[in-house]
C-alpha cells in the first residue's frame, strides 16, 4: 500500500490484506537499517485476525521517498503524518530499537491518537558507542558486522520465522546492505544511530503517554540490554513486561513469543 505522507510516496505493507478503516489499526515501526519485512510473521497474522496494518518503511528508506528523519521527533511527526494520510483517527503503535523511541515520542506527542504503545527491544537513553557512530559514518560494512554481533544469540530461528536452517547473521546483514544501499544520497545508518543517541526526551515524554505500555525486551539483548530500560519502566506505572529468549532481533529469534505478547497486549 502506498500513501502520500507530507508530499512524498510512503510505502506501508498491510499485511496481504486491503486496507479497512473500519477496522482496528496497528503501526510497525523499524529500527535503524531495517524495513517493514523485520515484522513479517507479526504483520501477517494481525492482518489475518481483524487489523489494518501498516508496516511501514520510513522515509528514505528502500520503498519509502524522503530525506530519512534525522531526529526522532521528526520521525514521530512524520508517524502521526501517516495515521492522517491513512485516515486513521486511532492505532495501536509497535516499535523496535529506534521504532520504539519514534513510537513513545509520537504517544506523547499526539495521546489520543494511540491506543496501545509497544516498545520492542526498548533503552533510554539508547547511547550507541562512538565506534559504533564513526563506522556508521566512515566504514559501514564494518559497522554492519559489528551490530549483527551485538543483535543475535542464536544462528539459526524457529521454524515460524524465516524457516528451517535459515542463517541470521547472514540474513540480516543482507537486509542491512540492502537498506544502507536503497537510498545513496544520505547515510540512513548513520542518520538513524545518531538519532538514537541524541534523543533526550525519553522520560518526559513517557509522562505524556495516556495508554496502556507493553515493555518486549530480549533476555541476551546486548544492543539495548533489559537494565537500559528500567529508566523508562520506572516512568509507567502500571506498564507490562514481558522479556524473551532473544537478542536485539526478537522479531526473528522469538517470533512466536513476539507474537503471542503482541496479540496478549493488544486484546486488552
Amino acid at each position: 500500500m502506498e500513501l502520500v505522507v507530507n508530499g512524498r510516496r510512503t510505502y506501508c505493507y498491510t499485511g496481504g490484506k486491503a486496507f479497512d478503516a473500519a477496522k482496528p489499526t496497528v503501526v510497525f515501526i523499524h529500527g535503524v537499517l531495517n524495513d517493514h519485512s523485520v515484522w513479517i510473521l507479526q504483520s501477517r497474522w494481525f492482518a489475518h485476525h481483524g487489523w489494518n496494518v501498516l508496516a511501514v518503511d520510513l522515509p528514505g528508506h528502500c520503498r519509502s521517498e524522503g530525506p530519512p528523519p534525522a531526529s526522532v521527533e521528526a520521525a514521530a511527526d512524520f508517524v502521526v503524518a501517516l495515521l492522517d494520510a491513512a485516515g486513521v483517527a486511532q492505532a495501536a503503535l509497535v516499535g523496535h530499537s529506534f521504532g520504539s523511541l519514534i513510537a513513545l515520542e509520537a504517544a506523547a506527542r499526539a495521546p489520543q491518537r494511540v491506543t496501545h504503545l509497544a516498545l520492542v527491544g526498548t533503552a533510554y537513553p539508547m547511547t550507541v558507542s562512538p565506534a559504533l557512530l564513526d563506522g556508521a559514518q566512515n566504514d559501514p560494512q564494518r559497522a554492519i558486522a559489528m551490530v549483527n554481533t551485538f543483535s543475535h544469540s542464536l544462528l539459526a530461528p524457529p521454524p515460524s520465522s524465516l524457516g528451517p536452517g535459515t542463517w541470521l547473521y547472514g540474513g540480516s546483514r543482507a537486509l542491512m546492505r540492502r537498506v544502507l544501499a536503497s537510498n545513496p544520497h544520505a547515510n540512513v545508518f548513520h542518520i538513524g544511530f545518531k538519532a538514537c543517541n541524541d534523543y533526550a526526551n525519553g522520560e518526559a515524554a513517557m509522562a505524556q503517554v495516556q495508554c496502556p505500555v507493553l515493555f518486549l525486551l530480549g533476555a541476551s539483548d546486548q544492543m539495548t540490554p533489559p537494565r537500559a530500560t528500567r529508566t523508562l519502566i520506572d516512568k509507567a506505572p502500571g506498564a507490562k513486561v514481558v522479556t524473551v529468549r532473544a537478542g536485539h532481533a526478537l522479531m526473528t529469534e522469538a517470533p512466536d513469543e513476539v507474537l503471542f505478547a503482541l496479540n496478549a497486549f493488544l486484546g486488552r
